[in-house]
């Protein structure tokens, strides 16, 4: 094993240096550490929480320059409950950063689709493909507005970058009426040019979004989201097809994708490694 994986390996007790209220049920955590500040759009960090357990977290924000970064988190079970409740100065524990990240490529006009928390690693791809003068054309999507993560953060980073901003909620309250899918394939029936799409949400719209990147042949990186206990590849609770999600993912490619969809958008397995509906 390599000294840069022992090193990513070891677990790090961090200072929390600043919490954010995204939404009702979303928080953001920034804390120091080296490693995870120059982590890759889309890489995923373990959290410790002392007494609870340890989770994974996917990388809201990169700041190398400061050795800072940030995650955010919702609330859905009794780590991230134990989480939220957490204060600045209080200590966690962290590993990494793990597994692969979205591949940038010399695309001069890439579609990025994001729903619900799915959001959180689209953010910092989206901050690194607004540097350049790739043409983004970004769509997100929430079942209402208070559910909209980071969308003052997007809508002011695609206004600069003269990028396309559109988003949907299935109430109406905000934008478009629907699911983000929605003006994401009225955008690509149009015959507009994409040379890549990304897309990180709700398993069941990436798979809607890989569906249509098939259609119409665009290369396609998608963000999955599977059970993680060790992320380094052992325990198998992350498995999908013949891939580990923790060591081969979390982006897949759609080639990758294509050989388990018979999985992918349907199954995922639970902590006794039995299959579940999405």
């Amino acid at each position: 094993m390599s000294v840069y994986r022992i090193a990513v390996n070891k677990l790090r007790t961090v200072k929390i240096t600043s919490v954010n209220e995204e939404t009702p049920t979303v928080k953001s955590f920034t804390f120091h550490d080296k490693l995870c500040a120059n982590a890759e759009p889309g890489q995923f960090v373990m959290i410790w929480i002392p007494g609870v357990d340890e989770v994974p977290m996917s990388i809201s924000a990169l700041q190398p320059a400061e050795s800072q970064v940030a995650i955010t988190v919702e609330k859905v079970g009794e780590a991230t409950s134990a989480l939220h409740k957490m204060k600045v100065g209080d200590t966690i524990g962290v590993r990494g950063p793990f597994g692969n990240s979205y591949t940038v490529l010399k695309a001069r006009n890439v579609m990025i689709v994001g729903g619900g928390t799915g959001l959180v690693s689209l953010a910092p791809l989206t901050e690194r493909l607004a540097k350049g003068k790739t043409k983004i054309t970004f769509l997100m999507g929430a079942k209402t507005r208070s559910d909209l993560l980071f969308l003052d953060r997007m809508n002011q980073l695609l206004s600069k970058a003269q990028g396309r901003f559109i988003a949907t909620t299935e109430d109406g309250s905000y934008g478009l009426e629907g699911l983000v899918t929605e003006p994401a394939e009225k955008t690509l029936r149009q015959r507009e040019k994409f040379d890549v799409i990304y897309s990180c949400g709700p398993e069941q719209m990436m798979y809607k979004m890989f569906l249509l990147a098939e259609g119409f042949s665009i290369p396609f990186q998608a963000s999955l989201e599977r059970f993680m206990r060790c992320a380094i590849g052992l325990c198998g609770t992350c498995v999908i097809g013949k891939y580990r999600v923790c060591r081969d993912g979390p982006v897949f490619f759609r080639q990758q994708l294509r050989e388990v969809k018979d999985e992918f958008g349907h199954f995922r397995r639970g902590l006794d490694g039995r299959k579940t509906t999405v």
